[in-house]
């Protein structure tokens, strides 16, 4: 995907036959979906976006706005991923960032490269980062207390449980305590 886009939402199942659809929103405010005028998908299709009744059903439009009209129509847009031109969002604050800011920075630790940030995962608990080759790095400021955005590069700071040795750290609580004695 182009990097002047931003992932803002993906449509869901179909609501009722007359071609509505559930959207999940990834914005901090879902109702500013209908704020955008364009909303942009993988195809470099364009919609608009119009809420409708229950939360989180929406009635699509296209670039001619023409509506999604019927539930078969709204079925071929499941999954369909909605993005909005970056100069449409306000600023991050500081100590914020877009989710696409950090995919594909350098994470390094003590100078050392360790890959490239492929994914930002968040469950609600707090943000991880993937790195290349599978290391998930929480985000908060005590693991990963420097972001530069400008030269792409974030420095990591590894706690114990996730840089420790063989024989260290998680593995060590796990090794005692099966060698204790059962009661």
């Amino acid at each position: 995907m182009r990097p002047d886009l931003i992932l803002i939402g993906v449509v869901g199942r179909p609501h009722g036959v007359r071609g509505l659809v559930h959207v999940h929103s990834y914005a901090a405010d879902p109702m500013a979906l209908e704020e955008y005028e364009v909303l942009q998908d993988e195809q470099g299709r364009h919609w608009s976006l119009r809420w409708r009744g229950a939360e989180g059903v929406a009635e699509l439009r296209d670039a001619q706005d023409h509506p999604v009209t019927d539930r078969t129509a709204a079925q071929a847009l499941v999954n369909t991923r909605l993005y909005v031109a970056r100069n449409a969002l306000p600023e991050p604050e500081e100590e914020e960032f877009y989710h696409s800011d950090l995919i594909g920075m350098e994470a390094r630790e003590e100078g050392q490269s360790l890959g490239r940030v492929v994914i930002v995962h968040d469950y609600g608990a707090g943000a991880s980062l993937e790195l290349e080759g599978g290391l998930l790095v929480p985000f908060t400021r005590a693991c990963v207390p420097h972001v530069d955005v400008a030269n792409r590069v974030l420095t990591v700071v590894r706690p114990a449980e996730v840089s420790g040795e063989e024989g260290q750290g998680v593995g060590k609580a796990v090794k005692q305590s099966a060698e204790e004695p059962s009661a």
